[in-house]
């Protein structure tokens, strides 16, 4: 073997070294968000067993701030005044897909501030239905107060439509300065007229093992093109980086 080939090889062994580090280093990270996405993936699959055993569980009484995943009722008489939240394009009870918001209005408790109630979807164009009337029973499931962002639009309390659901401003706005602090999502069965009712408790989309199986994916790729550049560059006596 003459000089050169000696001082090619070293540059290759050296160039080789170099890049097994920074192939280590990229491994190891991919490596560690591949094992970040099953703990996460356990950790959705036992929230969503926890949302499983609440939607068979029996619908309890509301008192105060019901925990999250928790079926509930409520027994009150409906206020006059009602308002939209969110804007949603969905199914209508005809066939047809057409644009509309959620109906939002005010149930009097004999126990408690008044309680704000996600009726369910309603199409925003045509003639709206009718408001609620007299006493009720709602069974649902509570929502946390939302909080304006960047992004939000502009709600219009004038016109009692709302971008935001929070229920201190949404009462404000329907002259009731004193509400509960969550909003109470009604539950029940699909029906021909709206408002239609939400049918099952919300459920967080669960893409972890996907995402799990891209990085460890990622990370046996990154192993073969090493190993396939490292073999070629010892065969050519000299190293090309990417």
């Amino acid at each position: 073997m003459n000089q050169l080939s000696v001082v090619r090889r070293q540059l290759s062994e050296r160039k080789i070294r170099s890049a097994f580090l920074a192939t280590a280093v990229a491994l190891c990270i991919l490596i560690s968000l591949g094992v970040w996405q099953v703990r996460r993936l356990h950790w959705k699959q036992g929230l969503l067993a926890e949302i499983d055993h609440a939607e068979q569980s029996p619908p309890v009484p509301l008192a105060g701030t019901p925990p999250r995943f928790t079926k509930v009722f409520a027994h009150g008489t409906w206020l006059p005044q009602v308002a939209l939240y969110g804007s949603f394009v969905q199914q209508a009870p005809d066939g047809t897909t057409r644009l509309g918001a959620e109906r939002l209005q005010l149930l009097q408790r004999p126990d408690g501030p008044p309680l704000l109630v996600d009726l369910g979807w309603v199409p925003t164009e045509g003639t709206a239905p009718p408001a609620a009337t007299g006493s009720a029973t709602v069974e649902g499931y509570a929502r946390a107060p939302e909080h304006p962002h960047w992004f939000s639009p502009d709600n219009d309390p004038a016109a009692h439509r709302f971008y935001t659901l929070d229920p201190a401003v949404i009462g404000a706005a329907l002259r009731q300065g004193n509400v509960a602090p969550f909003t109470l999502v009604a539950m029940g069965r699909p029906t021909d007229t709206p408002p239609i009712p939400a049918t099952a408790l919300p459920r967080p989309p669960n893409n972890h093992l996907q995402y799990a199986l891209t990085w460890f994916g990622l990370a046996a790729a990154l192993v073969g093109v090493f190993v396939v550049w490292v073999r070629e560059s010892r065969e050519s006596g000299k190293a090309v980086l990417f």
